[in-house]
């Protein structure tokens, strides 16, 4: 069952809903009873696109506990039902649904070991034509939601000298891309949170992958307003990403590209700049 939290947002938006902990049943086995061998994973933007297939590629792997969270409520319910996990529908965005959504986690789930930050959102056309509330919008989701539940979830992986956090961006965020100027702005800022924080936790037993997608087929374009029309890159399936992100967890890299190719325009405009920027203006 899920309630309505009525907290009125700044800007239009879906309307926050969120179940109470109480009311809250958990799928899997009672935390009494916990198995050190299973761990709690807590997947944020689960309800569609990249977020939802993290969930279900965990959720067909032994010893991942999962706990899901959306803005959608029917789909999150949906894909929680796929994987046998618990969900708890929400925007990050307002005041106090992070703390929500960490209790929530750890009253049905257990301290979580994981964090998979997939949540996210983007707008197409020239930055002139940008209405400004959505500028607040694609940072307040992709970046200053994501990173407000970072810090709320880090004190316990640290504690406990084990855990992780990925964090999903994008190519945009690497090279910038035409017509996307905010998006490009929230994703490089996720990157260098990734480092950043990646330094503070070195000896901590607490890792930070970055995932950097290029074009991924989900309803992201349809969302943003403005349909994917460049023939290269060519969008990859979300469950490719998704791999991805089951093998970093399981091999503890800091950084993956998808596909892995997407490196060599990250390495030419970090080598050649100028070079760079020249192709891109012609290229776009």
């Amino acid at each position: 069952m899920v309630h309505a939290f009525s907290r009125p947002r700044p800007a239009p938006g879906p309307q926050v809903v969120a179940p109470d902990a109480d009311d809250a049943r958990p799928r899997r086995r009672p935390l009494g009873l916990r198995d050190p061998r299973i761990r709690t994973a807590l997947v944020t933007g689960a309800s569609s696109g990249i977020g939802a297939a993290v969930a279900r590629r965990l959720g067909d792997e032994e010893g991942w506990r999962l706990v899901l969270t959306g803005r959608d409520p029917v789909r999150l319910r949906q894909v929680a039902d796929d994987t046998s996990a618990t969900a708890f529908a929400a925007d990050l965005t307002l005041p106090g649904a992070d703390r929500q959504l960490t209790d929530f986690a750890t009253a049905t789930a257990g301290p979580v070991d994981l964090l998979v930050a997939g949540a996210g959102v983007g707008w197409a056309g020239e930055f002139l034509d940008m209405p400004p509330h959505t500028i607040d919008e694609v940072f307040d989701i992709n970046v200053l939601a994501t990173l407000r539940l970072v810090r709320l979830l880090l004190p316990g992986m640290v504690a406990a000298g084990s855990g992780r956090v990925v964090l999903i961006g994008s190519l945009a965020g690497s090279v910038a891309v035409r017509d996307e100027a905010v998006y490009s702005a929230a994703k490089a800022a996720i990157g260098a949170f990734a480092d950043s924080l990646r330094y503070e936790l070195r000896g901590t037993g607490v890792g930070v992958t970055h995932v950097v997608p290029g074009v991924v087929d989900t309803p992201f374009f349809e969302r943003r307003g403005a349909p994917y029309q460049r023939s290269r890159p060519r969008p990859v399936p979300a469950e490719r990403v998704a791999e991805a992100v089951r093998s970093a967890v399981a091999r503890g890299r800091d950084e993956v590209y998808v596909p892995s190719w997407l490196r060599l325009p990250c390495r030419v405009r970090g080598t050649a700049p100028g070079l760079y920027r020249r192709l891109a203006a012609r290229f776009g």
